[in-house]
């Protein structure tokens, strides 16, 4: 946790904690807690109950949610839906109200962090799922740009306080998209696609082509700030065939972060798609999740960020009210172990691990279509994703 000047997080916050989850009394969910240790005792709510046994941490199915009621912050009033369909209240005060007292506020907040991250690599993985669809609608195109300008306005503000983001990119419900206008039917095993040699040449049109163009377009109306490339450029990744029936998917054999830290090293902003070849020369369509945290491991960077369509990792995943706010590495393990991360989660689960072992030291889980939602997360002291790090002393930091 955050001392001194970087306003613990627990400073305003009470916690229930127990082997390695941070669960806030007060925010996402009501704890009940059997031999936690409690820096406040928590009010009761019939909320999820906690229970210690000998073996470890077991989730018990909790008497009734609690979803969280607390503003998210400034951000624009049409967008409100987006945040509360995500079974997030996006109650916010709008900019032209806040007080001028309130606005130094609000800076001096941020302050703390911008100095902590200054100089940092955030890896971002910008998935698909946080993209709205075009689909074909005059206003879902209109929703689609808009998606894409907010994000590219908070990476931005990121690089112009000092941090080094580095986008990568997922693309899956456009490649559906695509598919679907095709005649072809999507497939997927644990979270991963099933490409066949068309699917494949689908998979790289839309990546490469399309997504990756939009993503690098949207942050160049800010200025020459970006530069798209994928897994090929360089030979940044070297896959390898993914064992299975999964056709043409691979894994991460060698990541060569050479081009973009020389990227990054110019002031620009690496955009990453993640098709990548082999030794051999043959093309893969590699998970973004995995590409995301092997480049976070290989460019040693501060954070690890996942842009999703949900508010975190939930212990329940079908309960859009269970979010844990914080948990540790060895945590989030008991949870794959468990099989309580499913889907697409499971594989950003994985690609956590990874990275926080081999030296990354955050990893943020958080729901893309939340304006603004990475500022949120890294420039105040309550944040609103998840937040997984290594060990127990940095659960729950600021930013």
């Amino acid at each position: 946790m955050r001392t001194g000047q970087h306003h613990e997080r627990n400073h305003e916050r009470r916690y229930a904690t127990v082997a390695g989850y941070d669960i806030p009394d007060s925010h996402d969910y009501q704890a009940d807690v059997s031999g936690a240790a409690m820096v406040e005792p928590a009010e009761p709510a019939g909320g999820v109950e906690l229970v210690e046994p000998a073996g470890g941490v077991e989730l018990v199915e909790p008497a009734g949610i609690v979803k969280s009621v607390e503003p998210v912050g400034p951000g624009d009033r049409e967008q409100r839906v987006r945040g509360e369909e995500a079974g997030i209240s996006t109650e916010r005060v709008d900019s032209p109200n806040i007080m001028p007292d309130q606005k130094v506020g609000i800076l001096l907040e941020a302050l703390p962090y911008i100095r902590k991250f200054a100089g940092k690599v955030v890896v971002i993985k910008y998935g698909g799922n946080a993209m709205p669809t075009t689909g074909g609608v005059a206003e879902s195109r209109k929703d689609y740009r808009d998606s894409l300008a907010a994000f590219a306005d908070d990476v931005v503000l990121m690089r112009s306080t000092g941090m080094c983001p580095v986008v990568v990119h997922g693309g899956g419900p456009q490649i559906d998209e695509v598919m679907s206008r095709l005649g072809k039917v999507p497939e997927f095993k644990d979270g991963r696609r099933v490409t066949d040699a068309e699917t494949l040449e689908i998979a790289r049109m839309v990546l490469v082509g399309k997504v990756n163009r939009e993503i690098v377009s949207a942050l160049n109306v800010h200025g020459a700030v970006a530069v798209g490339l994928s897994g090929e450029d360089a030979r940044l990744i070297t896959a390898s065939a993914r064992t299975g029936d999964l056709g043409y998917v691979g894994d991460v054999k060698v990541v060569d972060p050479t081009v973009v830290k020389t990227l990054v090293n110019d002031g620009l902003i690496p955009v990453v798609a993640t098709t990548a070849d082999d030794q051999a020369g043959q093309s893969y369509n590699i998970n973004a999740d995995s590409v995301a945290g092997a480049l976070a491991a290989a460019l040693d960077a501060e954070k690890l960020v996942f842009l999703t369509d949900v508010e975190g990792i939930r212990a329940y995943a079908e309960e859009s009210g269970t979010t844990i706010r914080a948990l540790t590495a060895g945590a989030l393990q008991d949870l794959i172990d468990q099989g309580r991360l499913v889907g697409g989660m499971l594989p950003k689960g994985e690609a956590c691990l990874h990275a926080l072992r081999d030296g990354v030291r955050y990893a943020h889980i958080l729901d893309g279509r939340v304006p603004h939602v990475m500022l949120l997360e890294f420039f105040t002291d309550k944040g609103i994703g998840t937040m997984i790090t290594q060990h127990k002393e940095g659960v729950r930091h600021g930013g």
